[in-house]
């Protein structure tokens, strides 16, 4: 028999018959759930459904299988046997599709692996139930291509969900829509591969009691390969509850198709509180997801902790990934770094879950995290000067740094906050310091913290401008004063001229100026003076035409409070807006 058969055919006749029962049986459900949609959650229901993995933040990933026998990757060593599937692997198909034969992972303990990331500090698991090379660690009815087949014979999902269950741990499954194995996928064929998927779906859902997470990895974005809402709306009738991410082809972004959140891969997102994320990660050395072999080597404890406390200050999850060897057993190299965030997170878990990222962006000094009325600092670099936040609209009543050992001084005035560490203390990979505020940390709006050698006398001080695109905020004067270049004051559309003015507090003196102009390809501002008050007269201290993306000027050194830049000249095409600036900064001589 072909080494490769179609995974029907592989079966005996009463099996098939079985499956068959199977599909016929869920086929009506499908086809109810493409022309039903799935009941719309109140905003407020979708958010009571997400809260314990918002708060959790800490998740183990698994990607184990056969494969790990050669200490390549899963899937992607394999190769090619369908044309329409990415993977080119050093593998040849008879050997990998057999390496099952050999499976016996005979020191497997579900409850060891549950243990491991309860130690870690994690508050959920998602196993890799069935990854691109189609093999399925469950006991299945659908395809023999499966762990009671191998000479294990025993259901790895089983296992591993009753001792999650058990243990009070969240479980979820990484399902690969993909199957590069079976010869229906991306053919003519495709709808006889998606009811089968949907059949293993079907059996993931109803036969492992409560399931949490479902992560769905494709290798391309085609909703239509895996008939995207049925599938949707199967999984939501199965599992209510269940949270799942973007990957289910298309990569819909979040609340949009049935996905809850999106996912970086290998690397720590940027900061987003309006939409739900999570990196997956790897503490593999060479940043292998199945097991690499003795010589992976292993992430130290502090990069996996920078993963967690970056994705945090970010208002994300981490989803940090084990290789289980092909003995059943976590690799005691992978075990140790674990412990060590469980041991960290057994002290400062506080700053951790249960938080949301901010009120201070993620920036070189670290991250920030809040909950309640409290700020919880991470500074992972300390500057040579003190550190300065910018100001926020409430009252710090105390301060205390969490790790032990810190000393901290921590100063409030209308400029700002500034923060500073007695020098010789310990923690200079992660400062955890909480700022107790007389009202909710989670109301203040995001702030950009700049680095010490971008602060600008201009940050965050009073601004005035001359107009403001349809007088709508978001395009407001001090957008342009606010270190984040992603905001931008706007003048109203077709002026002939514009001024952006700001009041520095005090007179003080400068002698340079940083201006970044958002749409410097219109060339919106023709000809423009950086003016200083003096008295009651505007003065120039320098003038130039055509300003470009990004304007860094030096000029003799000049006292002033108050200082504009005054766009004497400007397209008044009303069809692309005024001028537009999304940052004007000023520094000392």
């Amino acid at each position: 028999m072909s080494p490769n058969p179609h995974p029907l055919l592989a079966l005996a006749l009463p099996v098939r018959l079985a499956i068959l029962a199977v599909v016929l049986a869920w086929t009506p459900l499908a086809a109810q759930g493409a022309e039903t949609p799935a009941p719309v959650e109140t905003p407020a229901q979708r958010d009571a459904r997400v809260a314990w993995w918002r708060d959790a933040r800490f998740g183990m990933f698994i990607h184990w299988g056969p494969v790990s026998l050669t200490g390549q990757e899963i899937s992607w060593s394999r190769a090619n046997s369908n044309p329409a599937c990415p993977n080119k692997g050093p593998i040849p198909v008879a050997e990998y599709d057999n390496l099952y034969k050999q499976f016996n992972p005979t020191q497997f303990d579900a409850k060891q692996w549950v243990a491991i990331a309860q130690a870690a500090g994690m508050k959920y698991m998602v196993l890799t139930a069935k990854h691109c090379d189609g093999f399925l660690l469950w006991d299945s009815k659908v395809s023999d291509y499966n762990i009671m087949h191998t000479p294990f014979k025993r259901d790895v999902c089983a296992e591993l969900a009753k001792a999650a269950h058990d243990a009070g741990m969240r479980i979820g499954w990484y399902f690969s829509p993909p199957d590069w194995r079976d010869p229906d996928f991306r053919t003519a064929r495709n709808a006889e591969f998606v009811k089968r998927m949907q059949a293993e779906l079907t059996e993931l859902l109803s036969n492992y009691g409560k399931i949490d997470v479902l992560w769905f990895d494709t290798d391309g974005w085609s909703p239509a390969d895996y008939d995207q809402p049925a599938t949707y709306a199967l999984i939501r009738r199965l599992q209510p509850g269940i949270i799942i991410d973007e990957r289910l082809g298309g990569n819909a972004p979040p609340g949009v198709a049935g996905a809850d959140y999106y996912t970086p891969e290998q690397r720590i997102g940027g900061f987003d509180r309006d939409r739900l994320w999570e990196s997956c990660m790897t503490i593999s050395g060479r940043g292998q997801w199945s097991w690499g072999g003795p010589e992976d080597g292993v992430k130290p404890f502090a990069q996996c902790l920078n993963m967690l406390v970056g994705c945090a200050g970010g208002d994300g999850n981490v989803l940090l990934n084990v290789g289980p060897m092909p003995t059943g057993q976590i690799a005691p190299e992978q075990v140790k770094p674990l412990k060590e965030m469980g041991a960290w997170l057994a002290k400062y878990g506080a700053s951790i879950y249960g938080t949301r990222g901010g009120p201070f962006k993620p920036g070189e000094y670290g991250v920030s995290t809040c909950k309640g009325s409290t700020i919880y600092l991470h500074v992972q670099k300390w500057p040579a000067v003190p550190l300065l936040l910018p100001a926020i609209p409430a009252k710090i009543l105390r301060t205390h740094a969490l790790t032990a050992g810190d000393t901290v001084s921590v100063k409030q005035t209308d400029d700002g906050i500034e923060v500073s560490r007695q020098a010789g203390d310990p923690h200079a990979s992660d400062s955890v310091i909480a700022l107790e505020l007389d009202r909710p940390a989670g109301a203040i709006a995001p702030l950009f913290v700049p680095s010490p050698a971008a602060r600008s006398l201009t940050g965050g001080k009073k601004a005035t401008a001359s107009s403001v695109y349809h007088n709508d905020a978001t395009h407001g004067a001090d957008k342009a004063f606010d270190y984040d270049d992603s905001t931008r004051w706007g003048a109203e559309s077709g002026v002939k001229s514009a001024w952006l003015e700001v009041d520095l507090g005090q007179p003080c003196t400068i002698g340079r100026a940083v201006i970044h102009q958002a749409y410097s390809e219109l060339k919106l501002v023709r000809k423009f003076a950086i003016e200083t008050k003096q008295g009651d007269a505007w003065k120039a201290c320098y003038q130039g035409e055509n300003m470009g993306a990004i304007l860094d000027v030096t000029f003799p050194p000049v006292t002033a409070q108050y200082v504009r830049l005054n766009v004497t000249e400007a397209s008044g095409d009303p069809a692309h807006g005024g001028p537009t600036i999304s940052e004007f900064q000023l520094f000392k001589p």
